[in-house]
């Protein structure tokens, strides 16, 4: 049996600012936003190439907005991600390197409510996929 990681839930505090960043600054695709009531929605956005895609919502999300820590995605040009992120205007910090050994590379950056991302170049197992 497969077991696949699909959807990760990121708690945020402005649904339209969080989707003009995710979209637009990291080329993550709407794959729907809907409103169900006036106290109720939810968006749903993937990053390019990816497997699994992010949720926020309204009323329908739990979790305080910038608690998310730690997720990681993963690249096969660091330099290509970071330059992309710092042409859209994410602050995203220097390329780290821990080690010369494949995968031991990395950038950091938060989105608007303070939700932090790592992207790690493995360039044995990145799937491709561009970032827009």
């Amino acid at each position: 049996m497969d077991w696949t990681l699909e959807v990760i839930v990121v708690p945020v505090s402005d649904l339209d600012r969080s989707k003009r960043f995710y979209s637009e600054q990291l080329g993550f695709t709407v794959d729907h936003d809907t409103t169900f009531s006036e106290d109720a929605r939810v968006l749903q956005l993937t990053p390019p190439g990816s497997g699994c895609s992010i949720v926020m919502g309204k009323g329908i999300v739990k979790g305080e907005p910038g608690t998310l820590k730690g997720v990681q995605l993963v690249v096969s040009d660091l330099e290509k991600a970071r330059a992309q992120l710092v042409e859209r205007g994410v602050e995203v910090g220097e390329i780290v390197r821990m080690n010369e050994a494949d995968g031991g590379s990395f950038i950091f950056f938060d989105d608007p409510d303070g939700n932090s991302w790592a992207v790690q170049e493995i360039k044995a197992r990145a799937t491709g996929g561009e970032w827009k």
